[in-house]
Formats: C-alpha cells, structure tokens, sequence
C-alpha cells in the first residue's frame, strides 16, 4: 500500500505535469502571431486594465486561505498564507478538480509550517464554501437585475431566471443565518467541521462576491476590445457558464469561456478577448506559480540539508571538545 507522503508527492507530480502541458497546448494552440494579434486589437490599455483586475481577484484568493486558517484556528502570517494561495490556487484553475489539485499543493506548504491533514482540509473546505458564496451572491444579482441576457443564454423565460437568482441569493443569507445560530459540529472520518462565526462568514461573502465580480471585470475590459458590452451582461452570462464549469472540473474553464463569448458575441471577432483572457487570468499566473511552486520545493531542500549538516556536526563537535 502506498504511504499518504508518497501518494501526496505522486499527485503534486501529476498536478505539476498536467500544468507543465497545459502551458505548452496553450501556446502551440495560439502561436506567438494570434497572441500578437490579440494584443494589438485589444490595445495595451484594456490589457493593463485586465491585468489589474486579476491581479486584484488574485489578492482577494488569498484572503480566502487567510481567514481559513483563523477558521481552522491555525492562523499564519499573511505572506505564508499569500504565497500558498496563490501557487495552489494557480495550478487549480488550469488543472481542475481545484479541492484535490489546490488542495494538495497547500498541503505540502501548510505542512511545512505545522499543520495537520485535518487543519488543511478545513482551510480546502473554508476557501470552497467562500467560492460557492461568491457565486451565488453576484450571480443571484445578476440574474435578478439582468435576466433577460441570462435567459437567452440559458434558453428558458426571464421569470424563471429570476427566481433562480432569488434562490442563489437565499444561499448566502442561509449560510449567515447557519453561521449565527447553528453548533452542531460535523464529522466526516475522523475531522470534525463546524459552521464559521459571523464575522468570519461575512467576510466569505464578502471576499467571494467581490472576487468574481474582478473576474467578470477582466473578461469585461477584454470584450470590450472587439465590442460594446455592459459589465452586468458580462457578469450575468460568465457567472452561469462558469457554474457550469465547476460542475464538470473541466481544467481551466475550457468551454466555459468560449461559450460565454460566442454568446455575448455571437461568435464575431471573439477569438482575440478569448486569447486575452486565457493568458492574462490563466496562463501567466500559472507560470509565475509553478516558478514559485520551484523555489520553495528548491528552498526547503537546502534548508532540509543544511538542518541536517548541522545536526551531524554538533555531535561531532562535542566529541573533540571531551
């Protein structure tokens, strides 16, 4: 049988691989001239835009495994808790599956740093339910204030859309409510879960809405470098496909996307906000992860040797000294 360190190393391996090929399919796919072609048509201005967007999406991930760990009453410095984020959650998005994905990369980080498979697994669960809050938040929003784009994009009446968006609104005031009245602890194996406090669940709702609304900003910006396009139809339709995505883990939203801008576009000069997209939220936050994801394996190794050059020399020190 296959010890959980080995197993946990074999996925980090796997997770690593499939991101090392995903960067190379993303590159062969588009080519270095329908890259430069996406740049210019979409002009260097929407680009920075974009960029600040994701980057600010990105910061907000990172609260996310800043208040699991107070949740998991394990709290970490800010930058620890910073660095595993974001090199976790980068290669999530592109693999999917991002709970087993993310969640083995922060593993092998949290562990370094004293916590336990069960503490870890409630930060996983902690950054999860802050995802489904945001989701459920903007896109119950959208679907109450936009819903008649979110109805042809789903082909049903805009009644029906907006009953499902006071639905998903129900989701995060029953999560607070559950998170003010509800004790009950919930154990699953040998880990036990609770609800957060308020305060921490607030901040949940806060962070995940907000999160996605900077997401949906990014591919706004982008679109807008082919079209005119409001943000709450972007917002709208991107909410509902990406539900869609987390659903079927498929890596990286792949699918997600191209439905989502063949509709707002209806398949005209989309090509360029696809590319744009994919590199800006996706491709070069991957590649900054896996560089880091590098440096601390390659930091941890020679602190590792050096701990234990030490280790040998000491004894050895007092010998000649007797």
């Amino acid at each position: 049988m296959i010890r959980p360190r080995y197993l946990l190393r074999i996925l980090i391996g796997v997770a690593v691989l499939v991101a090392a090929i995903l960067i190379t399919r993303a590159l062969t796919r588009y080519g270095l001239t329908q890259i430069t072609s996406a740049w210019q048509s979409i002009g260097i201005g929407r680009f920075g835009y974009a960029a600040a967007y994701a980057a600010l999406s990105y910061v907000l991930l990172t609260g996310f495994d800043y208040l699991g760990l107070h949740y998991a009453k394990r709290p970490l410095s800010y930058p620890r808790a910073a660095i595993a984020s974001f090199v976790s959650l980068s290669i999530g998005h592109n693999i999917g599956v991002a709970a087993l994905s993310s969640g083995a990369v922060r593993y092998r980080f949290y562990s370094r740093w004293g916590l336990n498979a069960e503490e870890v697994a409630k930060v996983v669960a902690f950054s999860g339910a802050t995802v489904g809050l945001g989701l459920a938040t903007l896109g119950g929003l959208a679907l109450v204030f936009v819903p008649a784009d979110a109805a042809d994009f789903v082909g049903v009446s805009s009644g029906s859309i907006v009953l499902l968006g006071c639905l998903c609104l129900l989701v995060p005031v029953a999560y607070c409510l559950a998170a003010t009245f509800v004790r009950r602890r919930l154990t699953i194996w040998k880990w036990s879960f609770a609800f957060p406090s308020l305060r921490l669940a607030c901040g949940q709702l806060l962070l995940g809405t907000v999160n996605f609304a900077c997401v949906a900003a990014c591919l706004h910006q982008l679109m807008l470098g082919v079209s005119e396009l409001a943000y709450a139809k972007v917002a709208a339709v991107y909410v509902i496909a990406n539900v869609s995505g987390l659903i079927s883990h498929v890596p990286g939203g792949l699918g997600v996307l191209e439905a989502t801008a063949h509709y707002l576009l209806q398949g005209a000069g989309s090509l360029p906000a696809l590319i744009a997209f994919r590199l800006v939220y996706f491709l070069v936050p991957l590649i900054l992860g896996l560089s880091m994801f590098a440096a601390s394996e390659i930091a941890a190794r020679w602190r590792g040797s050096t701990l234990a050059e030490n280790s040998t020399q000491k004894p050895t020190e007092r010998s000649e000294r007797s």
